[in-house]
């Protein structure tokens, strides 16, 4: 199954974003990928205050999904909402999602951030508890012949989950993401293949590039990973670009023979 990881610079304009990315997958679907992958808030990438929580944070479906689910269900391609804000009636806060969308078109699995990411990056703090509301569930799903296991950006920093994934038969880890430039120089490409090795699956991570709109750069070098640690592509650090990448569940096999160990070992903490 070839895959695409789209890496973007979204600003803090909705509207501007979902068509930016609407252009990118559909040059991603030219290229005959057959699943596509957005980056962590691809449709808006700035404050959440009262002032535009009502514009911001939506349902699922709602404005950012629909005009996906149209285009998954027309191509026949999976596509993976990076993420969005998802509207919670019973709270000012909002859950940070991951949206998967099916080859017919539907919701097939949405997964809420766990990890939140609360650090002080330079001289400015990040909190993001304060904006949002913390995952509780793991999700899997099924893209074709492959079982995805859904995390987003901070999480990538708690093996754990990455491992519970494996255990419950996951072969591909998604990682979308909007890294910041300090972090990501240091841990971004040795977690992606830690965790990738760890697991022996592959690991798709689609970044965000340039800077938000609070002035916080991203990282950018959005990449796909082997399952035997290797990166298959790689972007740059400063522009928007698609990588492609070919899975292949003989490189997956291949691995686990390599190590049929270490694999045993995850099986057995079931």
């Amino acid at each position: 199954m070839k895959a695409a990881v789209i890496q973007m610079n979204s600003v803090d304009d909705k509207r501007q974003n979902i068509a930016r990315a609407l252009q990118l997958v559909s040059r991603a679907i030219k290229a005959k990928a057959k699943f596509i992958a957005l980056p962590e808030v691809f449709n808006y990438r700035g404050p959440l205050n009262e002032a535009n929580r009502e514009f911001v944070a939506e349902d699922i479906p709602g404005e950012s999904t629909q005009i996906f689910m149209d285009l998954a269900k027309g191509r026949k391609v999976f596509i993976l909402i990076g993420s969005i804000y998802e509207r919670v009636k019973s709270s000012p806060k909002v859950y940070n999602a991951s949206v998967l969308i099916n080859d017919q078109g539907k919701v097939q699995a949405k997964y809420r951030k766990i990890h939140l990411f609360d650090a002080v990056i330079g001289k400015r703090a990040v909190k993001e508890s304060k904006s949002f509301l913390a995952g509780d569930y793991p999700c899997l799903a099924k893209v074709g012949d492959y079982t995805f296991g859904l995390s987003i950006c901070y999480d990538l920093r708690f093996p754990n989950l990455y491992q519970r994934y494996a255990q419950m038969g996951a072969l591909v880890l998604s990682v979308p993401s909007s890294f910041t430039f300090m972090t990501g120089r240091a841990h971004w490409e040795v977690l992606l293949r830690a965790r990738a090795i760890e697991n022996l699956s592959y690991v798709l991570a689609p970044n965000q590039v340039g800077r938000n709109a609070e002035g916080i750069p991203s990282y950018g070098h959005s990449m796909i990973i082997g399952p035997w640690g290797n990166i298959l592509a790689e972007a740059s650090e400063n522009k928007e670009e698609i990588i492609y990448a070919q899975l292949d569940f003989k490189e997956i096999k291949q691995a686990r023979r390599i190590l049929p160990a270490l694999f045993k070992f995850i099986k057995k903490k079931e």
